[in-house]
């Protein structure tokens, strides 16, 4: 009896333990970044200003704006949780190639940009940079890609604004959503302080949306992106199952290129 109390305990108090370092190492667990110096030079195919905008609580955000010489439109780009710009710009030149202008830009602490992580900053950045773009194009020429993580960003801007399209790769229902289909035994619910719930935000997104997802997503379930499109009350949204395609391959497969050329 006394083995069995003991052996409770200690599965107890690994249960509190991982609960814990679940709480108050989440931050680590949902963004990694890269960091770069701060005289790091970016060197990409295509010409590009960079760019260093500064927010109301004092951070910094780095960003890169691809320019064309006549530009069919620009994509406003929220990129994955991993890596820096030296990394997604050359990702998003694929959309550059293309003939749009591209801005895409890092998140706090991610590769040059500075400044306190919080989901509502990542939402204050994100409409800085959307009004930055609006001192030089009209609204209607503005698209919003959100890929992975920066789907629910995405969302959440196209909620407030009124762009031309949004586009998803790999989104999510919501961050406790993900959460939950990693961890199913713990109470996510509560130990989130990251939620980006994008399906509360889609609903109010009035332009074109598209959704691409893979079915063999390791990351986000498919069936989260697939929860989501579900959720949209909108008439106007296409969802592209990529049948094989995985989280970071979508751009490989036609059916990916084929959409992304029909709503280009």
């Amino acid at each position: 009896m006394r083995r069995i109390k003991k052996l409770g305990y200690g599965i107890l108090l690994f249960y509190l333990m991982i609960g814990s370092a679940l709480y108050f190492l989440q931050e680590k667990l949902i963004f990694q970044p890269t960091t770069l110096e701060q005289d790091y030079k970016f060197e990409f195919n295509y010409p590009f200003e960079e760019l260093f905008l500064k927010t109301k609580d004092g951070a910094v955000i780095n960003a890169i704006h691809f320019k064309n010489e006549s530009p069919k439109g620009v994509i406003l780009y929220f990129h994955g949780n991993a890596g820096d710009l030296s990394r997604w710009g050359e990702i998003t030149s694929f959309f550059v190639e293309m003939n749009y202008d591209v801005l895409v830009m890092d998140y706090r602490t991610y590769g040059k940009s500075v400044g306190k992580l919080s989901e509502k900053a990542l939402y204050n950045d994100a409409q800085m940079c959307y009004n930055h773009l609006l001192k030089t194009y009209s609204e209607s020429d503005i698209i919003l890609y959100g890929r992975s993580l920066g789907t629910g960003i995405a969302v959440q801007l196209a909620s407030n604004n009124k762009p031309t399209q949004l586009i998803l790769e790999t989104p999510y229902y919501s961050l406790v959503s993900v959460a939950k289909h990693r961890f199913p035994i713990f109470p996510v619910e509560q130990l989130m302080k990251y939620r980006i719930p994008s399906f509360e935000f889609i609903n109010e997104v009035k332009c074109p949306i598209t959704i691409f997802h893979g079915t063999d997503d390791s990351i986000v379930p498919f069936e989260s992106g697939k929860q989501l499109f579900d959720e949209c009350k909108s008439l106007n949204k296409t969802f592209i199952k990529i049948e094989g395609g995985q989280h970071n391959n979508l751009i490989e497969f036609e059916e990916y290129q084929n959409q992304i050329k029909r709503n280009l």
